[in-house]
Formats: C-alpha cells, sequence, structure tokens
C-alpha cells in the first residue's frame, strides 16, 4: 500500500537543478512534483561506514536537499574495501568530514551537517527533531534498539539495513506510520542477541559489494517515502544472499506482546557487548600485550592460545601461538587438548571473544587463565608493528 508523501514540495526547481534531475523529470511518477519534495527533505544517515557510503551518495545524486550525518569515527585503510565514499588520502580524516567533500562532489547543491559525536540517548531525540527520515547503516546493536526508540519516540520513519557476509538484509519501520501499520525494529527482533552469538563485520568480514545492493536498496526506500510513490517494505523484511543471487521477503507482523516504547534506556547495558561472566572473568584477569612480550622474553612456560578463527589467524599471528576457535572451548570440545600443567594465556582480535573462553575455562576448573587485553590488535601496535592489521 503506498503512503502520503513524507515531505511536501519545495517552492521550485532552478534551471540547474532541472538540468541536473532531467532523468528523474522525466519519469512520470517522480516529475517535477517528486524533485521538489526530495529537495525538501532532510535525511539523516547514521554511519558513514559500509552501508552509509553508498546510501549517502545515492541520496546526495538524487536531489536530497539536506543531509545529516552521525558519524565519530576516523578512517582507516581497513574501510576503504567497502566503504567507497572514502579514498587513500582521506586515510586518517574524520569519517563525517570525507563523507561531506565527496558528497559535495557529487552534488554542490546539497547541504551538509555534520554530528560528529556518537549518538546516545542523551543527544539521539535533539539530533533526530531536525529530520524527515532516518537510515540506519550501523553493525552493533545498541545503536540499532537506539534509533528504532528514538524514531518511535519521535514519531518518525526510518530504514534500515544490515549486512554480514555474503547476506544483508533491509526493512523500512514506522510505528506512526499513517496506514494504520506501524512497526519498529522490536516487533522483528524484541531483543538483541547473547553477547558475542552475532559476530561484527569487523570480526566476521562482509564481501564490499554486498554494501551497495544493501544501500542502493535503503535510499529506494528513502526516495519511495519522500516522494509517495510505489509501496514502501514497511511490514516486510528483504533477505538478500549475494552467494545465490536470491531475493526473498518475509511479513513482519506487530507483536502484540512488545512493551510500548516510553522512554530511552541504557542500550549498551541492554545489549551487552560481552556477557556478565565473561566481564567478571576478564576482572584482574587480564594482561596487556606488553606484558605477553614481557613472559615470552622472560621465558616463561605458558600455553598461548589463539581463540579466532583459521582464516583469521592466516592473516595474522602471535608467535607461537595455538590455534583453538572460541565455538570450541566454549563447547567443551577442546577443553581436553588444554595443557594442565602450565598457566594458560587466551587471546582473540581485540578481547571480547578470548573473555567468554576466559569465563568456559574458569568455570571448567582453568582457574589461573588469563587473556590479553585489545588482543592481537593490541600485539600489532604495541609489540610487532610491521606486522598487518584487519
Amino acid at each position: 500500500m503506498a503512503l502520503p508523501p513524507l515531505v511536501e514540495p519545495a517552492a521550485e526547481l532552478t534551471k540547474d537543478e532541472v538540468e541536473r534531475y532531467s532523468r528523474h523529470l522525466i519519469i512520470p511518477d517522480v516529475g517535477m512534483d517528486g524533485q521538489k519534495r526530495l529537495k525538501n527533505a532532510k535525511v539523516l544517515v547514521v554511519g558513514a561506514g559500509g552501508l552509509g557510503s553508498p546510501a549517502l551518495l545515492y541520496l546526495a545524486a538524487a536531489g536530497v536537499g539536506t543531509l545529516g550525518i552521525v558519524e565519530f569515527d576516523e578512517v582507516d585503510s581497513s574501510n576503504l574495501q567497502r566503504q567507497i565514499i572514502h579514498g587513500q588520502s582521506d586515510i586518517g580524516r574524520p569519517k563525517a568530514e570525507s563523507a561531506r567533500d565527496s558528497i559535495k562532489e557529487v552534488n554542490p547543491l546539497v547541504e551538509v551537517r555534520l554530528h560528529q559525536t556518537r549518538l546516545d540517548s542523551s543527544n539521539v531525540l535533539e539530533i533526530f527533531a531536525d529530520y524527515d527520515l532516518i537510515l540506519d547503516g550501523t553493525d552493533n546493536f545498541a545503536t540499532r534498539y537506539l534509533v528504532n526508540d528514538a524514531a518511535v519516540l519521535s514519531g518518525k520513519p526510518y530504514v534500515w539495513g544490515s549486512i554480514f557476509r555474503f547476506e544483508g538484509q533491509a526493512s523500512v519501520f514506522w510505528e506512526d506510520a499513517p496506514n494504520g501499520q506501524g512497526l519498529n525494529y522490536r516487533d522483528l527482533y524484541p531483543e538483541p542477541p547473547p553477547p558475542g552469538m552475532v559476530p561484527s563485520c569487523a570480526e566476521g568480514g562482509v564481501l564490499g559489494v554486498l554494501c551497495a545492493s544493501i544501500g542502493s536498496i535503503m535510499v529506494n526506500e528513502a526516495i519511495k517515502l519522500i516522494t509517495g510513490i510505489g509501496e514502501p517494505i514497511l511490514g516486510r523484511l528483504v533477505i538478500y544472499d549475494a552467494l545465490e543471487m536470491t531475493y526473498r521477503q518475509v511479513r513482519i507482523r506487530k507483536d502484540p506482546d512488545t512493551p510500548k516504547i516510553t522512554e530511552l534506556i541504557d542500550y549498551e547495558a541492554f545489549c551487552g557487548t560481552v556477557s556478565d561472566d565473561a566481564q567478571r572473568a576478564a576482572a584482574g584477569n587480564t594482561i596487556t600485550a606488553l606484558e605477553l612480550k614481557e613472559m615470552m622474553d622472560a621465558g616463561k612456560d605458558f600455553a598461548l592460545i589463539d581463540v579466532r578463527e583459521q582464516h583469521e589467524y592466516d592473516i595474522v599471528n602471535i608467535p607461537g601461538a595455538v590455534l583453538i576457535p572460541k565455538d570450541r572451548i566454549l563447547s567443551g570440545e577442546a577443553l581436553s587438548e588444554l595443557p594442565q600443567d602450565k598457566p594458560i594465556v587466551l587471546h582473540c582480535k581485540s578481547g571480547g571473544r578470548s573473555a567468554e573462553a576466559l569465563a568456559a575455562l574458569h568455570r571448567a576448573g582453568f582457574a589461573d587463565a588469563v587473556h590479553v587485553g585489545g588482543g592481537v590488535l593490541a600485539w600489532v601496535k604495541q609489540v610487532e608493528p610491521d606486522k598487518p592489521s584487519y
């Protein structure tokens, strides 16, 4: 079912705008009226990363008059495999500023507003207030629930996308949709998964071009909402499998048991980065990468266990580390492979997975086991900077 246009049309298009957007204007369903609505629209994109990059570029090219960018991170070389709004010369620059400059190259007529801050419960409602529509391309659950709840409280629609390895998902959520079929993210996912169950893109990887596939779906939905054309995917979850080259849809229905959203909460606590058991295990049982190096240099006898996956180990590893993936430790399968006569030191990429494995070892009786805070990334940065990071 089509929805009414989200935005009123601007008064006029200039001669330059008519020429720039002419391929839109000759589409009967868009025309002058639709393009004026795009010109008058204010869209906020949360994140200028994998999904935010293509989304921002295509929103700008389409003629969305005002684009807001929420982003506090800096460009890293590992971003360039998928975050096409940034380039080699942008490494080390704030992502928001890099994205702004790229947008201006695509369309200097667009007003770009930067929000170079971490989105949280203290600022999200104020930031959302100035925009008609939100696009959420973040890759952590705390921010997803924050964006959802703030959109509900603000009465605003938002387009959501998610990517992981070869699969992407997208949908539209709008609690106060004028067709009476309002939904929010909690109707699809009432609660976040247990900490550590779903790896982030930084842990599990993502096919770079998948960002363009899902990002373009998100922009397509944004244009439909702004102009009132077509049928938005409100109430539908689109799932794309890049390996099989298939799209399928799952109907989303209002969950009557979902509590009404009346306030913002502590989303880091709600979602958790690591479990309570892992936090307790790591407390007082964490060493630094430099302390690990000192143990090696002193000739101490201990077992260094890498709990990452084989493909991560192949990228970079710490000398002497034995690979035993986390899941084999959590299942108990690998416990018999661990030495009983020497201390055990665990590490992963950045510390989260090794903390989960550490908790399992403590429960299994390996009371003196410790883990390396910051993982192999800290090792590369502090001990072997000539090795690659990822």
